[in-house]
Formats: structure tokens, C-alpha cells, sequence
């Protein structure tokens, strides 16, 4: 179950972020992100040491980025120092339901969607972006991404706002679940609406020497 959540989190990652249609290889997925920060996203889906040794060795361009299920002490050992752990990704999950999402005073909600990606922004009055966030759909799973409060608009209730609209306006698109990457930060406010973590994965990057 976690394998397949895995891979669903990756393509629609991929949907959410505009990158290239994932790669799919014996060991897991390959991302082929061509960007500055992250030339290119290794994801193994199996926990074994000689396939992560063998890709580090392929994977030599600064800024690339290996995500495993391995322990981070165990994957720091075979991936050697030219890796440098950067975080986890914790997946987390939880069923959709429709929930009736209040908008704060002084607020209001723009949804924008092209189809295969839906993007919510909470505005001031003014125009001003308080919080935001983006949904895509793979299958019969939403994938949520980027969700974020502006330092002066935090502890108002928008990032549950945002959470709300997103995951409301994914089963239009057919999806009957949904998952996200939780950073450190975000943990308690997935926790409280009800997302159940599912697997972390150890993020290693390339150094550039």
C-alpha cells in the first residue's frame, strides 16, 4: 500500500510542479526535474543497499536528489559524503470529505484549475496573497502540495482553509483519497485535520564537490 502510495505522491508531484512525466525503473521512479535546485529526483521504492550504491554512482550531477525508505544512518553510510542528508518526507494521507470551509473576515478564495491542477490562493481585500496552495490528481488519489501561510497572516485559521478547499475540490476529478509530503512544520496542522502518517523518506543531494 505505501509502495503505491508512493508512486501516486510522485506523479502527482510531478502533475503539481510542471516536471516531466516520472520514469518508471525496476528499483522505483526517476524525475528527470532539470532545474537549478534540483536537477533530477531518484525514488526507491525497494529498501536495498546495492541499489541505492548503484544509483548514487549514476546520479553525479550536483543538486540531484535520492529520497529513500532506508534509515538515514544506513543510507548516510552507503551513499558516502559527496550525499548530504537534507530532510524527510513524511507522507501522510486521509480520505476526502466534503467539509464546509469558512472564510474569514476581510478574506476571500480564488480557485484556479487548468484540468489537471488546482490552485488556491487566499487574498486580502486588497489583492494581497495570505495563504496558498495546489492539488493534483493521479488516479483516485489528490495530491496536495506547497501549502502555505504568510508569516503576517498566520493563526488565522487559512491554512485549514486551504486544506479544505483543496481537498474539496478534488473528487470532482475523481479522486477518493489524498496525500502529501509533510515538512516539520506542517505535521501538527495535518495531524489535527485528521491526516495519518504513512512512511518517511530520507532525502539526500548531491553536493557539488
Amino acid at each position: 500500500m505505501v509502495l503505491e502510495l508512493t508512486r501516486s505522491w510522485v506523479v502527482g508531484l510531478a502533475l503539481v510542479r510542471r516536471s516531466p512525466v516520472p520514469v518508471e525503473l525496476p528499483w522505483g521512479m526517476r524525475v528527470d526535474v532539470g532545474r537549478p535546485r534540483e536537477r533530477a529526483r531518484y525514488v526507491l521504492l525497494r529498501g536495498d543497499e546495492d541499489t541505492l550504491r548503484d544509483i548514487a554512482a549514476h546520479a553525479a550531477e550536483p543538486t540531484s536528489r535520492i529520497l529513500t525508505f532506508l534509515a538515514p544512518e544506513r543510507a548516510s553510510a552507503v551513499l558516502g559524503p559527496a550525499w548530504q542528508l537534507r530532510d524527510a518526507e513524511l507522507l501522510m494521507t486521509a480520505p476526502l470529505r466534503r467539509i464546509a470551509a469558512r472564510v474569514p473576515d476581510d478574506y476571500e478564495v480564488d480557485t484556479v484549475g487548468d484540468g489537471a491542477v488546482t490552485h488556491v490562493r487566499v487574498r486580502t481585500a486588497d489583492g494581497e496573497t495570505a495563504a496558498a496552495g495546489y492539488v493534483a490528481v493521479h488516479g483516485a488519489v489528490a495530491v496536495v502540495d506547497r501549502v502555505e501561510t504568510y508569516p503576517t497572516h498566520q493563526r488565522r485559521g487559512l491554512g485549514t482553509l486551504v486544506m479544505h478547499v483543496l481537498t474539496e475540490a478534488a473528487p470532482a476529478s475523481g479522486a477518493r483519497s489524498a496525500v502529501l509530503s509533510a515538512t516539520q512544520e506542517g505535521r501538527a496542522l495535518y495531524t489535527f485535520l485528521g491526516w495519518v502518517p504513512r512512511g518517511s523518506l530520507a532525502v539526500f543531494v548531491r553536493l557539488s564537490h
